[in-house]
């Protein structure tokens, strides 16, 4: 299926790795303003949470079998995944370990709100699709994980990053 990737150096791959993640987020919000400009930010927004949820447990799926990790990974499966989402792979983000084990991830640039801003549109009123789409994931990857939002637009409470999610383990 990826024939002739082996002719390519590791820095081109990982190159290319990046290329393919940004196209991703290019697709996903090309298609997105296309809606948003015909039937409005509602109707766009409840396709938008329609598309991750249905994509988001195939995507932790295929992570996890590359990462090789059985389905109760917890939470240090979920650091090792997270990181290899297409979206990961497209912005800028860190992971920090609170005091009491929770773990928080955090996207300190990204991609669709930057290039929002550089067409003059309002910000993606992202936080109800990223709620729906980092709380699948993580059940998704190991069924006792959980997630909630601590910042993401337009509820912004950490001016320092775009949006960050804190996932625990339930007990």
């Amino acid at each position: 299926m990826a024939e002739g990737l082996e002719s390519y150096t590791r820095e081109q791959l990982i190159e290319l790795l990046e290329i393919t993640a940004k196209d991703l987020i290019a697709i996903d919000g090309t298609w997105f303003q296309s809606l948003e400009r015909e039937q409005g930010m509602d109707t766009a927004m409840e396709h938008d949470r329609n598309a991750w949820k249905r994509f988001v447990p195939s995507e932790a799926r295929r992570l996890r079998t590359f990462l090789d990790l059985d389905e109760h990974s917890g939470l240090e499966g979920l650091a090792k995944a997270l990181p290899l989402r297409c979206t990961s792979l497209a912005n800028e983000w860190e992971i920090v370990w609170e005091e009491d084990g929770s773990l928080v991830f955090r996207i300190t640039n990204c991609r669709v709100q930057n290039a929002r801003a550089r067409k003059g549109m309002e910000f993606h009123p992202c936080k109800s699709v990223g709620i729906l789409e980092y709380g699948e994931f993580a059940r998704a990857l190991d069924d006792r994980l959980r997630c909630e939002c601590v910042s993401c637009f337009p509820d912004i409470t950490d001016e320092t990053c775009n949006c960050a999610w804190r996932f625990w383990m339930e007990k």
